[in-house]
């Protein structure tokens, strides 16, 4: 028998926990949580249970793939759903919402669905949806099929298959409409594709400091003792090699107008290499300090820009694909090499500059993990606001 908490202790709060891509962590609604910012943070990391390296008291996973939160509201004016995605640490009590996640995103359409914030309209349905941390756009496809009472659902199954995640699902198709200087402001913030930073001890190091949906520091591997070839966790064990790459995303984060980014969870640092398994480029992703077992969507999406811009770091390993022609210019297909396999990004080109992304699309799953409420210590929440119903 199901037993309502003692509000003197708990709080209930609607709540889905969700897999998008990559990634994991709880949804809400963004009407059930308390409006006051630092009161809402104090919620999510209760719930994540944050800040412990085991997140035990919570449903985070130890790991910040897996401390991530997504906070969903109705849209207006033109826009079908709002979110705004949530970065926590499992050992910090510090809840970021700046910077984007483009695996988190695949998984706002089908919670919006679920919470009847979308009406499903067809055998697909496809919204726009809005980031608030960068006022980016992006028009989400998902399959909602009819049941046998003519009632449209989300479709989680299904044959395709990203690498990162285990089996199959339904696809998640998103497509970006615009993403450059996301967080940084510009495209290339500097105005530069290459910049010449002098990283004490370590010397000159050439990088392309890039933004187009995430902030990255792109570097040749070689330039920092490694071969991109290596393993998340060689990297994570290698002290002196994280030491180099840490002190060059502090110097990075001034050259790209970010400010003081000890604290931040961005720049992401993406080492590249020559490809290895027939893609376009070999990455290595931090984020930023601990090293991601594949790659972020919009950290795949800057990666494959900068590929494309002659000049930059990463143009001088890439392998390029054909450009094909298309009525609204050109269009290439690059598969980026992670370290659990590939991620193919598709690219729109200006058709009066071929260097000039004009869009970017892509596939991701999601899954429905489990359903229901998340128990919220009622001092944390505070006892005098009525909880959700």
């Amino acid at each position: 028998m199901r037993h309502a908490p003692d509000p003197r202790t708990q709080t209930p709060v609607r709540c889905l926990l969700m897999r998008g891509g990559t990634s994991r962590g709880p949804f809400f609604d963004a009407r059930d949580l308390p409006a006051d910012t630092a009161r809402r943070d104090a919620v999510l990391l209760a719930v994540m249970g944050s800040p412990d390296p085991l997140q035990v008291d919570g449903v985070g996973g130890g790991h910040p793939l897996t401390s991530k939160a997504g906070i969903v509201a109705p849209g207006v004016d033109g826009i079908d759903v709002e979110w705004t995605f949530a970065q926590l640490q499992p050992d910090s009590d510090r809840v970021d919402t700046t910077p984007n996640c483009g695996n988190m995103l695949a998984a706002v359409l089908p919670f919006a669905i679920e919470m009847g914030m979308v009406v499903p309209d067809g055998d697909t349905t496809t919204a726009r949806v809005l980031t608030r941390n960068t006022g980016a756009v992006a028009e989400i496809t998902v399959s909602t099929p009819a049941g046998p009472d003519g009632t449209r659902f989300v479709r989680y199954d299904g044959e395709a298959r990203i690498d990162g995640v285990p089996g199959t699902a339904a696809p998640v198709r998103i497509g970006f409409l615009d993403t450059a200087g996301s967080v940084a402001g510009s495209l290339l913030p500097t105005g530069n594709v290459r910049d010449t930073v002098e990283v004490p001890g370590v010397g000159p190091i050439d990088v392309t400091l890039i933004d187009n949906g995430q902030p990255l520091v792109i570097v040749d591997a070689r330039d920092l003792g490694a071969t991109g070839s290596e393993s998340p966790e060689e990297i994570d064990a290698d002290e002196a090699l994280r030491a180099r790459i840490e002190a060059l995303r502090i110097l990075t984060g001034h050259a790209m107008g970010l400010g003081d980014v000890t604290e931040k969870s961005y720049p992401k640092m993406t080492l590249v290499s020559a490809p290895r398994d027939g893609g376009a480029l070999s990455t290595r992703s931090l984020i930023p300090r601990r090293t991601h077992r594949s790659i972020g969507v919009l950290a795949a999406v800057t990666a494959a820009t900068a590929a494309v811009l002659p000049g930059s770091v990463a143009h001088d390993l890439a392998v390029l694909p054909t450009v094909t022609t298309t009525p609204d210019g050109g269009e290439t297909t690059l598969s980026v090499e992670h370290p659990t396999g590939e991620f193919s990004v598709t690219l729109g080109l200006d058709p009066d500059d071929p260097t000039r992304v004009t869009r970017s699309a892509l596939l991701r799953t999601a899954r429905l993990i489990m359903a229901g409420e998340a128990m919220i210590p009622s001092a944390v929440f505070a006892p005098t606001e009525e909880a959700p119903a």
